[in-house]
């Protein structure tokens, strides 16, 4: 398992047909996040299905009630035989904002509106609050991620071993008392990933997956019937695992599960398992 690199990109092959790509920038430049650092990209037969997701692995922090994300990292990249590590440590300096045009709408209350408009969002469906996405973006209204003063950083260790890839998770915020909630990301594209499925038997399609619903299953998987390959990962007693997607045409197409832990213990550990990884050409 020998990884291919250029200047700034490693990828290490699974199988003859699958691939995972890491990055040291912000690549790949997609939509809304393309200012965000990516984690392991998965690649089908030379094609990446990343879409707007944020990749495997992407750690993400609740600090004094605001999310931030990585907008800066460092790679460092082991190898041997039949087993590569990568350790990427992330900068935690970016967050979102809301702006008309060049003015920016970022307030206190407007902050707080959008905390009511996201559990809306959570608690009641989605498809007419994208719509509201919609309209807001054809009136000029810009969700963009700004860079501000770091809140602390995350270090990230895959550890790619075959068809299973064991993750690490290790947060430093600067003020750990300032900590609400920790998130690990693990998202492609929803145009590619468009079937969920889980060990209690659920299987759901493109929008019925939901907006951010919580898995009570074992396991749930992320798979894409075009590409034959998926990610499986399982419920934790650390964290709370939640499956979603969203697409809306040039804004938003990402599809996921990703983990959200209270504030307590600021390092995580679990397995993404890679189905289909070991299918021909």
């Amino acid at each position: 398992m020998r990884a291919e690199n250029t200047e700034t990109a490693w990828t290490i092959p699974i199988s003859e047909a699958l691939s995972v790509r890491l990055y040291a920038n912000t690549r790949p430049h997609h939509q809304l996040i393309a200012s965000l650092q990516k984690g392991l990209i998965l690649v089908s037969n030379g094609k990446e299905l990343a879409g707007e997701g944020i990749g495997l692995g992407v750690p993400a922090l609740r600090y004094t009630g605001r999310t931030y994300f990585p907008g800066s990292s460092k790679v460092e990249l082991k190898q041997a035989r039949n087993h590569t590590t990568a350790i990427k440590t992330f900068t935690l300096n970016l967050t979102s904002e809301r702006a008309l045009r060049n003015v920016n709408l970022e307030t206190e209350v407007i902050r707080k509106i959008r905390r009511r408009f996201d559990k809306l969002y959570r608690d009641y469906g989605h498809s007419r609050l994208l719509m509201i996405e919609d309209m807001l973006r054809k009136a000029g209204v810009r969700r963009n991620f700004v860079q501000v003063k770091p809140v602390g950083s995350a270090t990230v260790k895959y550890n790619i071993d075959l068809s299973r890839i064991g993750i690490r998770v290790d947060f430093k915020p600067f003020h750990e008392s300032n900590v609400e909630k920790i998130y690990i990301l693990n998202e492609g594209s929803s145009q590619r990933f468009r079937k969920y499925y889980d060990s209690k038997g659920t299987v759901l399609f493109d929008n019925n997956i939901g907006a951010w619903e919580t898995v009570n299953a074992e396991w749930a998987c992320i798979y894409s019937t075009e590409d034959k390959v998926g990610f499986r990962l399982w419920k934790s007693e650390e964290a709370t695992l939640h499956r979603g997607r969203e697409f809306l045409n040039g804004i938003l197409d990402w599809v996921g599960l990703d983990y959200e832990a209270v504030h307590g213990n600021l390092s995580f550990e679990y397995d993404i398992e890679l189905v289909g990884a070991n299918r021909k050409r």
